[in-house]
């Protein structure tokens, strides 16, 4: 067939045998080629690369993540800007402030580590790992339902064929995904001021951080002196770093509670095919814009709703005592209440990235009740103290029920009658505790004597040794 004859099909078929042939690279003539087809270049020479790696690793269905961390340290570090030596000092000195006045507001002892400043990209480092336990149910389960779309929709007669496919295209899903979770990461670490500013443990346990790169965008319209920020922002993420570096369960349990509720996230397999058939590779923005929008991800079971409940209480609990403690020690800032109300608002709104986030992984790290928790936290500080108060993080069955959080005075009454050495009053938990205990005891058990005469064996004969059956 002459080249004049060839369909635009055809052209487009030999250009990716090329590409899959040649490492991924274009000559001159093939990219003019391409641009007369509207196709992006650049974009189908990284498609073609992750499709060679994916095909030289045998398509074994695991999740290649480096591609997250490629795409969100391209995206943290694309403005080259690091940290000057004057930042470092400034911000060393405001965590060594705050460091000895958290130490007249919680009894929650110091980091082992000294606080540091990070760039966005030493950020992405540090953070990168918890954002990958979060996020790959949801990869798994998009990859998963690529693959199944594949059989669903492949004639009987290729099914074994489409058998072999199947880890290759579930690692091609799960690599898409990997590299979209990069920009959303990349993005973030555009927004975050410090490490605890998303709610959740991201940094390495006992580790406390500020972003200087970012700070001066938080404080442009606060119109608050920059010593007074740094001041109180240092003493927040020195909080939250000191309160899950006490309770070590805390961290555990938030994060497990965010899995948990990604593994039950499922992919609307309609949605993926819709998208599948109408998928034009010169516009690869559609699939970008898919994942991010979360129209692949449908609405909640009952419950991811209850286990989304149990994790904004959790985070509402975590962040109110989190206002209070840094309330208590920054009274010798002027415009402490302007800077604790302006990082509330921006809690509880979000970022654009963070946004990307929840559509992505399917959920809002928001703690819906924050106010509330930290009302809470205030009443129990003024009736009982803060060494009494803090207690309540030693142990996770002391901590505050969503009921205490409504009506804290019951609560207090505990507190208050331990401290006075009283016993505390009995509830149905004790009720059905001692019920449980009493119904083991009645049990009979298994190394109970038997009460026969004669074992099954024979006779009993007392001979030096003690009885014995013979």
């Amino acid at each position: 067939m002459a080249d004049d004859d060839r369909s635009p099909e055809d052209e487009f078929q030999e250009l990716l045998r090329s590409l899959l042939g040649q490492g991924g690279t274009l000559g001159p003539e093939q990219l003019e080629r391409l641009a007369g087809m509207g196709v992006d270049p650049a974009m189908l020479q990284q498609m073609m690369r992750q499709l060679q790696g994916a095909f030289a690793g045998g398509g074994d269905g695991s999740i290649d993540w480096s591609a997250t961390r490629t795409q969100a340290l391209h995206l943290a570090n694309k403005d080259g800007h690091g940290i000057s030596s004057g930042d470092r000092q400034d911000f060393s000195d405001a965590f060594g402030l705050a460091t000895l006045w958290l130490s007249e507001a919680t009894t929650i002892s110091d980091l082992p580590v000294p606080p540091r400043a990070l760039t966005r990209g030493a950020w992405v480092e540090a953070t990168l790992p918890v954002w990958q336990e979060l996020a790959e149910p949801v990869a798994t389960s998009i990859a998963d339902a690529l693959t199944a779309a594949l059989e669903a929709q492949a004639p009987e007669e290729m099914q074994t064929m489409i058998a072999g496919a199947g880890r290759l295209l579930r690692t091609v899903g799960g690599s898409l995904f990997a590299a979209q979770l990069g920009a959303v990461v990349g993005k973030l670490s555009l927004e975050v001021v410090s490490g605890g500013d998303v709610g959740i443990p991201v940094m390495p346990d006992g580790e406390a951080a500020i972003l200087p790169q970012n700070f001066a965008d938080f404080g442009r319209d606060l119109e608050i002196d920059d010593d007074q920020l740094a001041l109180a922002l240092a003493t927040r993420e020195l909080a939250h770093a000191r309160l899950f570096r006490h309770a070590r369960w805390l961290r555990l349990h938030v994060i497990s509670q965010v899995t948990d509720f990604a593994r039950g996230i499922h992919v609307d397999t309609d949605a993926l095919e819709d998208l599948a058939a109408r998928f034009d590779p010169s516009q690869p923005d559609e699939l970008r814009t898919a994942l991010e929008s979360g129209v692949l991800l449908p609405q909640r079971s009952e419950a991811q709703s209850a286990a989304l409940a149990r994790l904004e209480h959790l985070l509402a609990t975590i962040e109110g005592w989190v206002d209070v403690v840094a309330a208590d020690a920054t009274t010798r800032l002027p415009s402490a209440g302007r800077i604790a109300e302006a990082v509330r608002r921006r809690r509880a709104v979000g970022g654009p990235a963070e946004q990307a986030m929840a559509s992505l992984v399917g959920l809002e790290l928001r703690p819906r009740r924050l106010r509330e928790a930290a009302a809470m936290w205030r009443a129990i500080t003024d009736a009982v103290g803060r060494e009494a108060r803090d207690s309540l993080w030693d142990y996770p069955d002391l901590m505050p029920a969503p009921s205490d959080i409504d009506d804290p005075s019951g609560l207090i009454a505990r507190l208050e009658a331990h401290a006075r050495g009283e016993a505390p009053e009995r509830d149905e938990m004790d009720d059905a505790l001692d019920a449980l205990l009493a119904s083991a005891d009645a049990a009979p058990s298994d190394d109970a004597p038997d009460d026969r005469d004669e074992p099954e064996d024979g006779p009993i004969d007392e001979g030096p040794a003690g009885p014995r059956p013979v």
